[in-house]
């Protein structure tokens, strides 16, 4: 009797177990999108989430957290459960607020280290755009009018240590240049800045400057780019004219720090399906975005190489007030 007891209580501890132990997913899963609905982080996980439901067999929710330049949307994922149910859509900010934070020696909303990268989706890179009627026919004869003129022609940008300030302090540096930063709200203000003749230039995303192109209304001088843009083919990368200077407005899929390995795997190998789906890729072409997928270990390596250089940008800047 002694040892039916025995066997019974210890098939009802396993059973016990398993029931706490459910398949994941096994409900919804919320991607915490730090931005306003209609940015580039929200267009993006807009556009892989009907793929990724189809492959996790779950609803997936996108829940925008938007406040402190996307602050406050990664910190809300950072300290969220471990379990699966919330990850970020993130952008190339994810690595420069922390550094920001460290630079006023205020408290962190959150660290790199809180995250474990899931995929890189897209990377972009940012485009140098004057207007069409500007003196400047190349990314040279700005440069030299720039050192005539130190500190007199004016860009415009998304914010301070955002998207589009980063790479034109960078190309300020390895130009050796000094140019006017007019700070604005986000995108779209700063590329109204450049076409109503408040700022000379800006780094645009490529998306954002097509239409204006193609309107006759801006000119490109160069990329922040490896490689030219396919849509852009006859113009230059800032590493052919000379200038070593490399960024990207990329995108990226994120999940708190502790996540258990299976669960990651299931992530994982769900969103190298969903990137793959025409739906996805269809979407993402409409938005004039390439599709850049890294994954894995290949993505922690690209992120931390991004992550330092970026880090050093942030402490060249300094604090600006």
């Amino acid at each position: 009797m002694r040892a039916t007891s025995l066997v019974l209580a210890v098939l009802f501890f396993f059973a016990g177990v398993a029931a706490g132990q459910e398949a994941y997913p096994s409900r919804a899963v919320q991607v915490v999108v730090p931005f306003p609905p209609g940015g580039v982080a929200d267009v993006v996980a807009r556009a892989i989430a009907p793929s990724l439901e189809r492959q996790l067999k779950q609803p997936i929710v996108i829940v925008n957290k938007a406040g402190a330049a996307g602050g406050v949307g990664m910190q809300v994922a950072a300290t969220s459960r471990p379990d699966g149910y919330t990850l970020l859509l993130g952008l190339v900010s994810i690595s420069t607020i922390p550094e920001v934070d460290k630079l006023f020696e205020r408290p962190q909303s959150y660290t790199r280290e809180q995250f474990t990268g899931i995929a890189r989706l897209t990377a972009d890179p940012p485009i140098l755009v004057v207007r069409a009627e500007s003196p400047w026919k190349s990314a040279r004869e700005l440069v030299e009018d720039a050192r005539r003129r130190s500190g007199e022609i004016i860009y415009s940008s998304s914010g301070p240590y955002g998207a589009s300030h980063v790479p034109m302090e960078m190309f300020m540096e390895a130009a050796g240049i000094k140019l006017r930063h007019l700070p604005t709200t986000g995108g779209a203000p700063a590329m109204t800045a450049v076409l109503g003749g408040h700022a000379e230039m800006w780094a645009s995303p490529p998306a954002l400057a097509y239409p204006h192109i193609k309107a006759g209304k801006l000119r490109v001088l160069a990329g922040w780019g490896e490689k030219r843009l396919a849509a852009l083919p006859d113009v230059p990368t800032f590493k052919e004219l000379g200038l070593n200077v490399e960024y990207y407005l990329w995108a990226g899929l994120f999940a708190p720090k502790a996540v258990p390995a299976p669960i990651l795997k299931t992530v994982r190998d769900a969103v190298r399906q969903a990137v793959q789906e025409p739906e996805f890729k269809a979407t993402m072409a409409k938005v004039e975005t390439p599709v850049a997928y890294l994954e894995g270990e290949e993505f922690k390596a690209w992120w931390d190489r991004d992550a330092r250089i970026l880090a050093e940008a942030v402490r060249r800047i300094g604090r600006v007030k």
